[in-house]
């Protein structure tokens, strides 16, 4: 959806009768019966549906390849290469292809064959085991991070490789898995640990290397604090009416207030929880402190700010009108284009191998026998 958002013209490729899962994941549905979370990534695409179970349908996949820059799949490893359109089948057919494989584990190692979906790898990668209370279970962050992760690193690796290929002519392969991306993006806890030894812990709201860092209750709601370093800290004991705590050895520096929490903590909680929270965010802000409110879905995505940054756009072309969440893409001079809405399955079938060259009793053909399918709609 990057890709297609930035100008890209990528066809999906579904299975007829059923296409993507996600389609499916639902509710809620639109009234035309597509599922918001297909929704979510699926704009400024064009869906063709075509079994390459069949001869005809792997020769069709082949030809649209000779004439792309890219292909993502998300098959099990080697399972394209089965059918004859793994990465050495298709360069050979077209050199300058760069052919992208997003798998759960990668297409090494002895997971390499496993399936991998989000909750699968963010146990397995680490995450579910540093998020959640301290002496609460493992828990999974609320939106699937390992997926979106994974998308997002598929993204800088397929640009790379077509700035690669400006200099060299040659497309490559991508093997990327969603356990690697997910093992890179533990980021600073997974430092810690490489450097100190010890096994990151579960902190729920507050950071294992920044204090005060965290989710905090006022009399009539829950805001964050975010203390980046000692100035601002300065500025928040002014704010608490504490100014002496500044000086406090036992708080004055980061590193002294992360020893020393377990005592800093339940001062900062007692004096916020007696405050209303419009009032502590007002001090804060007035005095350069990061602090927010705890705001819902519905209210981050009617914030003013989010207005002011037009991150939510209206999908329609007659039917419907869908609104999703924009990209957050801002380029002054290639900006996004929101040109398509998510396409129905094998909405554009016919459409596109009439683009590629096949003739419409050839199509009319393969709609008989099955090979392809198009949209009713």
């Amino acid at each position: 959806m990057i890709l297609g958002d930035l100008g890209a013209d990528v066809i999906k490729v579904e299975r007829p009768g059923h296409g993507d899962d996600t389609r499916y994941w639902g509710p809620p549905f639109t009234r035309e019966g597509m599922s918001a979370y297909f929704i979510a990534c699926n704009r400024n695409k064009r869906s063709i549906a075509i079994d390459l179970k069949h001869p005809q349908g792997r020769e069709i996949l082949l030809h649209l390849a000779r004439q792309s820059d890219v292909l993502v799949e998300n098959f099990k490893p080697r399972e394209l290469a089965r059918m004859g359109l793994g990465y050495e089948d298709l360069a050979h057919a077209n050199p300058r292809l760069i052919y992208c494989s997003i798998t759960g584990f990668g297409y090494t190692g002895p997971r390499a064959e496993q399936p991998g979906y989000d909750l699968l790898i963010q146990a397995l990668g680490g995450l579910m085991s540093i998020t959640g209370e301290p002496n609460g279970p493992p828990m999974k962050v609320g939106v699937a991070v390992s997926d979106l992760f994974a998308g997002l690193f598929a993204v800088v690796a397929i640009l790379a490789a077509l700035e690669a290929r400006h200099l060299t002519g040659q497309g490559q392969w991508i093997d990327l898995a969603l356990y690697d991306s997910q093992l890179a993006m533990l980021a600073n806890i997974a430092s810690n640990f490489l450097i100190s030894g010890e096994r990151p812990a579960r902190y729920g709201n507050a950071h294992p290397n920044i204090v005060p860092y965290q989710l905090f209750s006022a009399k009539d709601g829950d805001f964050v604090l975010c203390i980046g370093n000692d100035v601002q800290w300065k500025a928040l004991c002014e704010v608490v009416g504490r100014p002496d705590l500044a000086k406090d050895p036992r708080f004055a520096t980061n590193p002294a207030r992360v020893r020393n929490r377990q005592e800093l903590i339940p001062l900062l909680t007692a004096h916020f929880s007696a405050r209303p929270r419009a009032e502590i965010l007002r001090e804060c802000q007035q005095r350069g402190i990061p602090a927010g409110a705890v705001q819902s879905v519905d209210e981050a995505l009617r914030d003013p700010q989010a207005f002011a940054r037009h991150m939510t756009t209206v999908l329609g072309d007659g039917r419907d009108p869908i609104e999703v969440v924009a990209s957050p893409l801002r380029l002054s001079k290639t900006p996004v284009h929101y040109r398509r809405r998510p396409p129905h399955l094998g909405e554009h079938t016919r459409e596109v191998l009439l683009e590629v060259g096949y003739s419409p009793a050839e199509i009319v053909e393969w709609l008989q026998l099955g090979v392809i399918a198009e949209s009713a709609t």
